[in-house]
């Protein structure tokens, strides 16, 4: 599997804590919770990831453009690898956040995930033993992204050393990647990678 590198911004600090009420949640939408983190566009992101039911989860892995967990993530089983399709977001066909959670939930956009990391501090950390960034907003809420991993065929690599998280927006050059968040400790940014991949998905909602 080979991974274009766009833009990374470093992170020296490591900060170590365990306690999920340091993550500022409010009601959510269809039992799903949001943290408001102050962003200027007013989008407000997922408190845990899709398929978690707490913020140190991973969650489901998805292929891009689709719903369903695999056993196996190769471009022979990928509905969406070499084909022309355009931003999922809110597209149920594609967007397992919208199909999954309702609402108006759904994937962010690459330009969203850009806002969030110009907008707000990164810090490496660990969270009831799982490794990720905590994400502070300007108005001092905070999100946790672990750091999942991804599947390719039938395995895992990166699990608890690096975060893939899709976006909705298709690379412009090439209808077999797809742009995504891609982080580590010290590093975080936007990449595109092969849509057969098993990635986390974070949901935005605009309420």
């Amino acid at each position: 599997t080979i991974y274009y590198v766009r833009a990374y911004v470093s992170n020296e600090k490591d900060t170590a804590y365990g306690e999920e009420k340091a993550f500022s949640t409010k009601p959510g939408v269809n039992g799903y919770e949001y943290v408001d983190l102050g962003l200027p566009s007013g989008l407000k992101w997922a408190a845990y990831n899709v398929g978690a039911t707490a913020p140190y989860e991973y969650g489901n892995y998805y292929a891009w453009g689709e719903s369903e967990v695999k056993d196996v993530y190769n471009s022979g089983n990928s509905i969406t690898h070499g084909e022309d399709v355009s931003d999922i977001s809110g597209n149920i066909q594609y967007d397992v956040a919208a199909k999954e959670w309702g609402g108006g939930w759904r994937i962010p956009t690459d330009s969203e995930q850009r806002e969030l990391l110009d907008y707000c501090l990164w810090e490496w950390t660990i969270q009831d033993g799982t490794s990720g960034y905590k994400v502070t907003g300007s108005n001092g809420n905070s999100i946790f992204l672990p750091a999942g991993g991804y599947f390719y065929e039938s395995s895992c690599y990166d699990v608890k050393n690096y975060g893939y998280y899709w976006s909705s927006t298709p690379y412009e050059s090439s209808t077999n990647y797809t742009y995504g968040i891609r982080f580590g400790n010290n590093i975080h940014g936007v990449e595109y990678y092969n849509r057969y991949g098993g990635r986390n998905v974070r949901a935005v909602i605009e309420t």
